[in-house]
């Protein structure tokens, strides 16, 4: 990165952190009135309010970084895109800037994109409040060695995050999930032996979980492949900075099938293998993609 790059990077900081502090006003009162009026009616206009306001942050932070940053945007697949329809989003995932890309082309094209988040990330500062008055579900999941020890544990994780997407179904909602589960990067590739040039191997128990507990209500899939031209994995600072001088999108969107959100993972091997293969199938495809967009 040059000098320009970081001065620029610093512009946009300062920017979407000004920009944050802002909404956070129209944002928490919000909140509030929602959290202290018990009514189901008012709360879905709220609900609806409040991501108004938050569709407002990612337009004026995805401004900044086009007017700053100054990327060339090249997305293909966004025809047939609706706000009326319920999405589950996956993309590979290389950087955090992914998540900016994700909120720049998808804003206002479907319902706000919302993520399955760690209980204790409830506790940033400022965001984590954010991410709940947004109604972003929060999941607390235990590992077998716990549910070993307390069986009472088993399939709370589910119940709780079921009751988390019962908010869903009153307005159309697109849930994003990083089949990954971290970034990509040469030595997890290699300590994984991934199967994939491109990719890590991908979780399938958390699609799996996350179909289940929105009990069928998610029924389209938009596979997302994310591609940063001779930049490989870029750092957040260097996509803000402009160092990235080309962002490719490619969109696929395809029905997802009924029985995939109506088995039983942990528990139903047969259902857990046919899932698998599924996911397999759609990691094959992304790893192509990604292939045929690396240098010769």
């Amino acid at each position: 990165m040059t000098f320009l790059h970081k001065i620029r990077a610093s512009l946009v900081l300062i920017g979407i952190t000004l920009n944050t502090l802002a909404m956070a006003v129209p944002l928490f009162s919000l909140a509030l009135i929602k959290l202290l009026i018990p009514i189901t009616g008012v709360r879905i206009r709220l609900s609806k309010m409040l991501v108004w306001v938050a569709e407002s942050w990612i337009s004026i932070n995805s401004l900044l970084i086009d007017l700053i940053s100054r990327p060339r945007w090249c997305v293909e697949g966004l025809e047939g895109l609706g706000k009326d329809k319920w999405y589950l989003v996956i993309s590979n995932h290389q950087t955090w800037a992914d998540i900016l890309v994700l909120q720049r082309v998808f804003n206002g094209r479907i319902p706000f994109l919302k993520f399955f988040l760690k209980q204790e990330l409830i506790k940033v500062p400022i965001l984590g409040l954010a991410w709940w008055a947004l109604d972003f579900p929060f999941m607390k999941r235990y590992t077998r060695a716990e549910i070993e020890k307390n069986p009472e544990l088993k399939g709370k994780d589910l119940d709780t995050t079921r009751k988390a997407c019962e908010k869903f179904a009153h307005f159309p909602t697109s849930v994003m999930n990083f089949f990954e589960g971290t970034r990509f990067s040469r030595s997890k590739h290699n300590e994984q032996r991934s199967p994939y040039r491109h990719l890590l191997r991908p979780r399938a128990g958390g699609a799996a979980f996350t179909l289940n507990a929105m009990g069928g209500k998610l029924d389209t899939l938009l596979d997302i492949t994310i591609v940063y031209p001779r930049h490989g994995q870029p750092s957040m600072f260097a996509f803000l900075g402009g160092a990235v001088r080309e962002v490719r999108v490619f969109i696929r969107q395809q029905p997802i099938p009924a029985w995939a959100s109506q088995g039983d993972y942990e528990n139903d091997q047969q259902f857990r293998e046919r899932f698998q293969v599924w996911v397999s199938e759609l990691w094959q495809q992304k790893d192509g993609l990604l292939a045929s967009q690396s240098p010769a």
